[in-house]
């Protein structure tokens, strides 16, 4: 089995390779597959030519006591860490995504239906759903370029939160590992291998909520497979019911030791909703529908996503190799409305996006530690590719969900390969450097339906990396870091020449968008029981370029620099209590100099999140966790602002005998109507004016107050 084990991992980075070849390109994939992986255990990165212990870079449940270790030394940047599946468990969740608050600073929200991909907020950005914030998932990338929403769609309602064995996440430009979409941070999600036991969890409250989870991992071909399937439904409270249904499944076969092993994955999910998108204050304040009510009642979706993936490490005393690929069958339908009459006073302005695409990728990566001139030395060389065969990305004016006309129809092929190499040295005791560089190459071919709109580019990039370590001392360690990276864009942006809805020429796109970002930090461990960082950092981006789906085109906005702070703190009280606070303040502005103002629409200012926990082995366990989510400017001169929002939720739970446990979970217990976003655009009602468009704050509601019971039921 051994030898079958590494002749596969031989034969996956030679087919990685061959593959690369064969395109004529080198450029990138979004993120690479370096998260932690079976049992949330990350890779380690200090400088070091011994004998490497398993621990400090394989699978299950070995290294990491939560994100903020003291093992300083592991770390290259303070804006690092891994969250362990345990603390993440104890995290009382609503949505399947907002298990990515547990990073700090980031806000998780939603404007649309619940199926629909969530609304990210990081590091001054209003990320939209995934542009600059870089996510995977059990190897596999959610990231969407090209998409038919917006470019870096990324969806995390196939995310199944008992699956999640653990988090790594990186803010900022400085990883040779990380690529497109990650300008912002990057965050991998590990999935377990197996259970301790076969269990069934049955979820139920308010508004037809009701939720069943299954799964087992029994020995099976000298492995283990591994089975979940999730079934899902809510109503929410909008007046009318998101009615949102989903399934979704796993099977998962891995075998092997910590020395070296593999994983095989099949991964199912099917959604479909209504939507309660976005709505007008001023029709709320006339009375005319409730703070949950909907203009067009049509508005939905549905989405499908099927992949296969393949997993592969090795470790030896002096080296670490992997190796990893999927296949990604992908289909979108959207239909929304935010202007409701203002295009079309009779027909409505309602419109689909549509996505139908096939994605495969490969990566692999090798890692040596050395002695070079006197000096402990680990260098690291590897490659990522991604081809996304995009068979529709299409813009459709509709009407109740019925296609009244094309405004835009295209088919895409989107190829990127991407090399990288680091380089980190011990100079001396308490000193480290790390060098790094990544490549970038991008292929673009656009057949649009449009012949003046077709037509193919390519794009190449080359992002340096630097960061100087210094310490620990006195469990403290200094960070300094810098480095380039990058956003794609739109490739319909790159090739077009005519406006799509209105036929006047239109503008071409860069399609690549270089970030250029660097920290200064500090991390420390001195006071007992106390892990602290405080982060100082900067990040400029030449453009803030956007594919604007609604009309069919790109534009390409102005260059920005964001600057902020981020202090994060854990303090643990005995084994089972601990106490986690964060706060993340953010200042974006545009660069030139424009009437119209600096600020950047939706930029996320100030985030404060905390909370306490307590988990015993058995008996009582819970948390209690609040959120601020800061006012942000909704227009360029400042003129309008949203409102600030301050969530509290908690869960508190009791594991029994024989293996049940029940779980009582509580959302918005402040009961707090504030918004879960805000825009500032034009947009027409039916009853008003046809020559007239309003300028209004477009809302959509925290959910109100709401309770939901779990009871598992674990068979050893």
């Amino acid at each position: 089995m051994r030898g079958l084990v590494h002749e596969l991992g031989r034969a996956a980075t030679r087919i990685a390779l061959l593959w690369l070849a064969g395109t004529g390109l080198l450029a990138p994939n979004a993120t690479r597959a370096d998260g932690p992986e079976a049992n949330g255990a990350a890779a380690v990165d200090s400088v070091s030519t011994q004998p490497v212990p398993a621990a400090k870079y394989f699978l299950p449940e070995v290294l990491v006591i939560d994100s903020y270790e003291r093992s300083l030394a592991a770390t290259r940047s303070a804006s690092q860490g891994t969250l362990r599946g345990e603390a993440l468990a104890l995290r009382p969740v609503r949505r399947a995504g907002e298990v990515l608050e547990a990073v700090p600073g980031v806000v998780i929200s939603q404007h649309s239906g619940e199926g629909k991909a969530n609304q990210y907020y990081l590091r001054g950005f209003n990320l939209d759903h995934g542009t600059d914030l870089a996510l995977r998932v059990a190897g596999v990338p959610v990231n969407m370029p090209t998409h038919g929403h917006g470019q870096g769609y990324a969806d995390l309602n196939f995310v199944i939160p008992e699956m999640v064995s653990g988090i790594q996440y990186r803010k900022g430009t400085y990883f040779a590992e990380e690529g497109d979409f990650a300008s912002a941070g990057a965050a991998h999600f590990a999935y377990r291998n197996r259970f301790d036991a076969p269990m069934v969890k049955l979820t139920g409250g308010q508004n037809q909520f009701q939720r069943a989870f299954l799964g087992a991992s029994p020995q099976v071909g000298g492995g283990t497979l591994l089975g979940a399937l999730e079934l899902y439904r809510n109503d929410g409270p909008w007046v009318h019911p998101d009615k949102y249904r989903r399934v979704n499944g796993i099977a998962r076969w891995s075998a092997g030791t910590q020395m070296e092993g593999f994983s095989l994955s099949a991964m199912g999910y099917k959604g479909d909703w209504n939507s309660t998108d976005q709505v007008p204050r001023r029709a709320i304040e006339r009375g005319e529908i409730s703070r949950f009510g909907a203009i067009d009642r049509s508005d939905g979706g549905s989405s499908k996503r099927f992949s296969l993936s393949g997993e592969y490490q090795r470790l030896s005393a002096d080296s670490h190799t992997r190796a990893n690929a999927y296949l990604l069958d992908y289909e979108m339908h959207l239909f929304s409305n935010f202007t409701y009459f203002l295009d079309d006073p009779i027909n409505g302005d309602q419109f689909e996006q549509a996505d139908d695409r096939t994605t495969f990728g490969l990566g692999a990566s090798h890692l040596r530690s050395d002695r070079w001139f006197g000096r402990a030395v680990r260098n690291t060389i590897g490659i990522d590719a991604r081809n996304d065969q995009i068979h529709q990305v299409g813009l459709h004016h509709t009407v109740a969900r019925r296609r009244l006309e094309t405004i835009r129809q295209d088919q895409v092929a989107q190829r990127s390969v991407s090399p990288y190499a680091q380089s980190e040295w011990q100079w001396a005791p308490g000193v480290r450097t790390l060098l790094g560089l990544r490549g970038e190459l991008y292929h673009f071919d656009v057949e649009a339906e449009r012949e003046e709109n077709s037509g193919t580019r390519n794009a190449a990039m080359l992002s340096p990396k630097a960061s100087l370590m210094l310490g620990p001392w006195n469990e403290s360690e200094l960070y300094l870091n810098f480095g380039q990276g990058f956003h794609s864009n739109d490739a319909r942006g790159s090739t077009i020449t005519v406006d799509p809805s209105s036929g006047e020429p239109a503008e071409r796109v860069t399609p690549l968008a270089r970030a250029t970002g660097s920290e200064v930090a500090v991390r420390s461990g001195i006071i007992d029981r106390l892990n602290a960082s405080v982060s100082i950092w900067n990040l400029d981006l030449e453009s803030e370029l956007l594919f604007i789906g609604d009309a069919g085109t790109t534009e390409a906005s102005r260059p920005s620099r964001r600057t902020g702070v981020e202090i994060t703190g854990v303090y643990t009280i005995g084994s089972r209590l601990s106490l986690d606070g964060s706060y993340a303040y953010s200042r974006a502005r545009f660069r030139d100099d424009d009437p119209a103002g600096d600020h950047i629409p939706g930029a996320v200012e100030g985030v404060l999140a905390g909370g306490i926990s307590y988990d015993a082995p058995a008996g009582l366990f819970g948390s209690a966790r609040l959120r601020y989510f800061g006012p942000r400017p909704l227009i360029e001169d400042d003129s309008r602002r949203s409102d600030s929002s301050t969530l509290v939720s908690g869960e508190v739970g009791h594991r029994f005998a024989r293996g049940y446990a029940v779980v009582f979970e509580g959302f918005n217990l402040l009961d707090s109507d504030s918004s879960d976003i805000d825009y500032f655009y034009e947009s027409r009602l039916r009853d008003e004016p046809e020559d007239s468009a309003t300028e209004d704050i477009h809302t959509h509601p925290v959910e109100p107050r709401m309770f939901r019971l779990s009871v598992q039921a674990n068979w050893n």
